[in-house]
């Protein structure tokens, strides 16, 4: 060796010094959470502060403003107090129900999208892109059509229908494995093909059901009152906890089939295991509220963009989609000419997005 390369060798105290400084980088750019005693990105903590922040403020805002406007003070009285006067009765009877459905089907639909996105590897893979929402409306189609418009039959034919598209679209692109690009391909086709099935049943329904059909299928939280919700909120919290879960698997899958193996992971049970909560977290919505679209598409960018996290983070998601539809049902609701359901306002949000994404996309191959 000589001298010229002696001199660029480590000394143990030089090597020491040098892990000590690379550990106090990532400690800067880290808080450590002592009750997950985990290290989190703090600009990742400082994302999920301004969302629940944000949150809180437009809640406030929502459960404030209609045509018995109150002020914060009068909406956090409201809340907590025991007299039953008129002004609880607004925010707790007919206004709370729906800032909570707003948020919670918000956040569930969020993270269908961010299971699905981080599944295929693709900004597209959504389950309102890959037919998997298409399905669950199908399903409850196809219920009220041919049975009845009750609230229990009509959340098993949206589970079954998205259950059942599902697995349509898996059996398809699987081959020796799945692959992001050719599921999102596949799920494409087979949502052309629900569409028309879904025109069919509503020209062939009375014109009274088809009438009630297509505004439940434009997507609408305004009907889902505590009978409806409380029911779809306790479904909800099971598949969120089933999330959390499988999160750890969902990790392993970004990686790739071949890296996830690698770890010991059996991939096809684990990747069909996310797919199934993914399927029943939209579908439980949709039971609901009808189709609701674009949440589950742009949300999970949305909240990877502000992260800048390498896959997708599933928290600020959540907290993301349930931003979007309250914003969403607000301007609905109180910045319209007339009130409108929601699913029309997140379609315009949805178009923007792909807009968006289209022209960064281009923007990146120039």
């Amino acid at each position: 060796m000589t001298d010229a390369a002696a001199e660029n060798v480590p000394t143990p105290d030089a090597a020491s010094a040098q892990t000590a400084a690379a550990k106090a980088r990532r400690s800067a750019s880290s808080v450590r959470l002592p009750l997950l005693g985990t290290l989190v990105a703090k600009r990742q903590f400082a994302v999920v502060g301004a969302l629940s922040a944000a949150l809180l403020a437009l809640s406030l805002l929502a459960l404030g403003t209609g045509d018995y406007p109150l002020s914060v003070g009068e909406v956090v009285t409201a809340m907590f107090a025991t007299d039953g006067g008129f002004a609880t009765t607004i925010v707790l009877e007919w206004r709370l129900p729906r800032v909570l459905v707003a948020l919670v089907f918000g956040a569930a639909l969020a993270l269908s999208g961010a299971i699905f996105q981080s599944l295929t590897r693709n900004p597209l893979g959504s389950p309102d892109i890959i037919g998997f929402a298409t399905g669950s409306y199908t399903g409850a189609l196809i219920v009220i059509t041919l049975v009845g418009d009750t609230y229990l039959s009509t959340a098993g034919g949206a589970i079954a229908g998205g259950l059942a598209s599902a697995l349509v679209v898996y059996l398809l692109a699987y081959r020796r494995g799945i692959q992001g690009f050719r599921l999102i391909i596949v799920g494409i086709a087979v949502t052309a093909i629900l569409h028309a099935f879904n025109t069919w049943l509503l020209l062939r329904a009375q014109v009274e059901v088809a009438m009630a059909a297509s505004i439940w299928g434009a997507g609408s939280i305004s009907l889902v009152g505590w009978e409806q919700a409380l029911p779809a909120f306790g479904v909800l919290a099971v598949l969120g906890v089933l999330v959390l879960v499988l999160s750890g698997g969902l990790r392993q899958l970004e990686l790739g089939d071949d890296a996830a193996k690698a770890h010991g992971m059996r991939v096809e049970p684990a990747r069909l295991a996310l797919l199934v909560v993914g399927v029943a977290l939209i579908a439980v919505v949709t039971a609901s509220s009808g189709p609701i679209a674009f949440v589950a598409l742009a949300a999970p960018q949305i909240a990877s963009r502000l992260t800048r996290s390498a896959g997708v983070p599933l928290v600020a998601s959540a907290l993301t989609g349930a931003l979007l539809l309250l914003a969403a049902d607000f301007v609905a609701q109180h910045l319209l000419p007339a009130a409108v359901p929601v699913g029309m306002v997140t379609v315009v949000i949805g178009g923007l997005y792909l807009i968006g994404l289209l022209i960064s996309q281009a923007r990146k191959q120039t």
